[in-house]
């Protein structure tokens, strides 16, 4: 009966034993991290602004005071494109009419390249 020779401690050639089979030399090998693919599945989403919810809401309130914040919410940015649901056709009308100051404004908040547009949807 011939031995093969040792190539580690009595650990290694324990566990040899047990597995039936040497130890494979790369355990991560073939295995691919999510960061990898985090970029591309946000920008496929339209998501890759990096802004959240929380961050957004917190700028809109802070930016539309209290009364407008009660009748508005933002909704999504996709691509860009700020869309804030409007509870009432009025006050849509107004925000219509100040939408360049309010995407201005926005835009300084958030960041110049993350904002392109704000849009209004009745709801």
């Amino acid at each position: 009966m011939s031995r093969k020779p040792r190539t580690g401690g009595i650990r290694e050639e324990i566990l040899r034993e047990w597995r039936g089979c040497e130890e494979a030399p790369d355990l991560n090998e073939g295995i691919h991290k999510a960061e990898k693919f985090i970029a591309s599945i946000l920008k496929s989403a339209g998501l890759e602004d990096g802004l959240n919810e929380d961050q957004v809401r917190a700028a809109w309130k802070e930016l539309a005071g209290d009364f407008i914040a009660r009748h508005t919410e933002p909704i999504s940015v996709k691509n860009g494109h700020l869309v804030l649901r409007v509870t009432q056709p009025a006050m849509r009308f107004h925000l219509e009419q100040m939408k360049p100051m309010l995407l201005t404004r926005i835009r300084a908040q958030l960041g110049e390249e993350r904002i392109k547009s704000v849009k209004f949807a009745l709801g």
